[in-house]
């Protein structure tokens, strides 16, 4: 399947994904992306997700995988006006990781209303303390004035990063999270310090069984702006043990998304508290990268 061919029929599956869902869809916005970094979609890994909340949902995201071995995204970002390059330590964070950190994978990010937003740069088999990350030239300050907070809650191994180049902030998502972290007594202390609502009854019981747990911080302020506690992904997923009531509309976007593997999809749900309150982001993945089907093998036991 060529590169054209291939950026022409995500496309259409995002438009579906998006009619099921009542969220216009412009390819203007779309298109442009999926063809930047086109030469490596047909092996890309994909996730949609929406934001429940809004009724109807006001976008749907989408993430794409990108080879290691390929262009520097943030270049392509660049020289494709996705993102313009600000005088601000945001410009540099990418340079400083990929000179220093052993990416596996690179993700892009973005809205199909609000258009690109992040890039995530991916090494999972090579998590990193935080101490190390807090050094990066371009980090920011906020990363090395928490880390006694992520020591006392039991976050100490790094798989990722993501970057938002459109509100400046950077995602750092902590993995290989030991048993101490997941008691509900360290979950509560944890938003607690936030500053956030303590999470209870069904969210607590959600975020007790977090895979992954990440936070956003920024350059400007010394705190952390929101929380997210991520399980692993499920393949026979069941609203009823979300931790919120789900618009129909989102239901059937999750069952009736077009996948490109056989059988039920495997979805992602993510709980996220904030200034704006608590609200769950939920989605299929559509496409499954060599490294994602690895990292599913691993965490559901199943091949796909």
């Amino acid at each position: 399947m060529s590169a054209a061919t291939t950026v022409e029929d995500v496309y259409l599956t995002i438009e579906e994904s998006a009619r099921l869902l009542g969220v216009p869809c412009s390819p203007e916005k779309i298109r442009p992306v999926l063809t930047a970094y086109g030469e490596g979609l047909a092996d890309a890994g994909m996730v949609l997700s929406v934001a429940t909340g809004a009724n109807p949902p006001e976008d749907l995201d989408y993430t794409i995988t990108v080879p290691a071995t390929g262009p520097d995204p943030y270049a392509v970002a660049l020289s494709e006006g996705f993102v313009t390059k600000p005088d601000h330590p945001v410009a540099g964070l990418l340079p400083d990781l990929r000179a220093r950190v052993p990416v596996s994978e690179y993700f892009i990010d973005g809205g199909i209303v609000s258009g690109f937003s992040k890039i995530y740069a991916h090494f999972p088999g090579d998590t990193l303390p935080v101490a190390q990350l807090a050094d990066l030239p371009s980090m920011p300050p906020s990363v090395a004035g928490n880390a006694d907070l992520f020591a006392r809650h039991h976050m100490h191994d790094v798989a990722m990063v993501g970057i938002n180049y459109r509100s400046r902030a950077v995602n750092l998502y902590f993995a290989q999270l030991p048993s101490a972290f997941r008691t509900a007594h360290n979950i509560r202390s944890l938003n607690r310090a936030l500053g956030l609502p303590e999470p209870q009854g069904p969210s607590l019981r959600f975020a007790q069984r977090s895979f992954r747990c990440y936070v956003t911080l920024g350059w400007e302020s010394p705190r952390i702006e929101k929380i997210c506690y991520a399980p692993a992904p499920v393949r026979d997923w069941d609203p009823s043990a979300l931790p919120v009531l789900l618009d129909p509309r989102i239901e059937k976007f999750v069952r009736d998304t077009r996948c490109t593997y056989p059988g039920p999809p495997f979805v992602i749900a993510a709980l996220k508290w904030s200034a704006s309150g608590q609200h769950l982001n939920l989605g299929p993945y559509l496409r499954l990268s060599p490294l994602l089907r690895d990292l599913l093998h691993e965490v559901t036991g199943e091949k796909v």
